[in-house]
């Protein structure tokens, strides 16, 4: 599993921090979580749902709201409305730069968000609510005793979860006036419901309402023993498991993958920063995923292998290939190919052959392995053929790099 780190625009302008958790090959489709009340894209629960799923073929993306982790804004500022605002503008960043979200996730307040959300991205075919409030005021007894001091203040300190927030009128009045229900009423997307009989901060009477409200085709899981946020590990993968399981009857089926030789033209390869750590990168290209990094001694942490290893598979890949088929062709003995390759800078005077005799220039040593029981006259015809590998021409002919600015 890949989880790449990003930031994107939120309704509001400020620049809210993302995680998106990739599975390792090509995902069978996108879901977008909205996290508890206060919470944060890295909770527990988000991210072991997030995770799990990503084990299932199933990309997930997460974010903080406005003013939470390692978002910009003020928290104070946010409202219900907004949180919902910024649920279809990652929808919108997912459609953007990579597929539209066919799953929408939401735990808590979250919950109540993605319903509210639901009817603004059309895409999405399935919804999951998990311990979710059927009134967003809900949230509002969570600090029942400080209402009257935020009306009459216009604004007052209130402690959840241990930790200090301050609260709006505007947050109240906003959350007042969301009839959910409504947005449940006219969801027109299959519904999973997710809670605990024993919820003790989100009564399951709520699962009942939202339930009995939506239209089929519905469905309802009980979370027997599980508590609000999912501390327990078991739960939030069980939670995964059952979501994964019931959201693909309403995917569209995937697309069988072509054959590589019947591809029209190159496949596209792009880089992206992981922001997992300084130098990390996550390369795409088709339904592949692969990580690049550097070595510790120059700045990276050794996740995957530098710039210059990837060069040098590139060359040793294409080698051997190239080799390969020409003795297949020809029924030539050959039963395994090992290439073996080093990069390294010399000084351009001590390359007889070189037509550069100033400074420095890039050596790169192949060592080529062939097993079988190959005559001389084969073996040096294949280590010719080594050299007409569509790679090595590349490299040793003039190349163009075209480099411009993404619109």
């Amino acid at each position: 599993m890949l989880t790449e780190r990003f930031q994107f625009t939120g309704s509001e302008g400020h620049q809210l921090a993302a995680a998106l958790d990739l599975p390792e090959r090509e995902p069978i489709a996108y879901a977008l979580l909205a996290h508890c009340f206060t919470c944060g894209k890295d909770v527990l629960a988000a991210r072991r749902i997030a995770v799990t799923l990503a084990a299932k073929g199933i990309a997930v993306l997460r974010f903080d709201f406005t003013g939470l982790g390692s978002s910009e804004g003020d928290f104070a500022n946010s409202t219900f409305s907004s949180n919902v605002a910024d649920l279809v503008r990652a929808a919108d960043h997912l459609r953007e730069t990579r597929q539209a979200p066919a799953i929408l996730i939401g735990h808590s307040l979250g919950g109540a968000a993605i319903l509210a959300a639901a009817s603004q991205i059309p895409d999405a075919k399935a919804v999951v609510t998990i311990a979710a409030p059927s009134d967003p005021a809900h949230v509002t007894g969570l600090f029942a005793d400080r209402i009257e001091d935020i009306r009459k203040k216009g604004e007052s300190e209130v402690s959840l979860a241990g930790r200090p927030f301050r609260i709006k009128r505007e947050f109240l009045d906003d959350i007042a006036e969301h009839g959910l229900m409504e947005h449940v009423a006219r969801l027109h997307k299959a519904l999973l419901v997710m809670h605990a009989p024993t919820d003790d901060t989100v009564g399951i009477d709520n699962a009942t309402r939202i339930f009995v409200t939506a239209k089929h085709p519905k469905s309802f899981v009980s979370l027997a023993g599980a508590d609000h946020l999912l501390t327990n590990k078991n739960d939030a993968a069980y939670v995964a498991d059952v979501i994964a399981a019931w959201a693909t009857r309403y995917l569209a089926p995937a697309a069988p993958e072509q054959d590589a030789v019947t591809d029209e033209g190159p496949r596209q390869v792009v880089v992206r920063e992981t922001r997992n750590s300084k130098l990390q990168q996550i390369i795409s290209t088709g339904p592949h995923r692969l990580l690049a990094d550097e070595p510790v001694s120059v700045g990276g942490e050794d996740t995957g292998p530098g710039p210059y290893d990837f060069l040098l598979a590139s060359l040793g890949a294409c080698t051997s290939m190239t080799m390969r088929m020409y003795a297949d062709r020809k029924s030539l003995p050959l039963e395994r190919i090992t290439v073996t390759l080093k990069h390294q800078k010399i000084h351009a005077e001590d390359c007889a052959e070189c037509e550069t005799k100033i400074g420095m220039l890039d050596q790169i040593d192949r060592v080529i392995a062939m097993e079988g029981a190959l005559d001389a006259e084969q073996r040096q015809k294949l280590m010719e053929i080594a050299d007409k590998c569509p790679v090595h021409r590349t490299l040793t002919s003039e190349i163009r790099i075209v480099t411009k600015a993404a619109d």
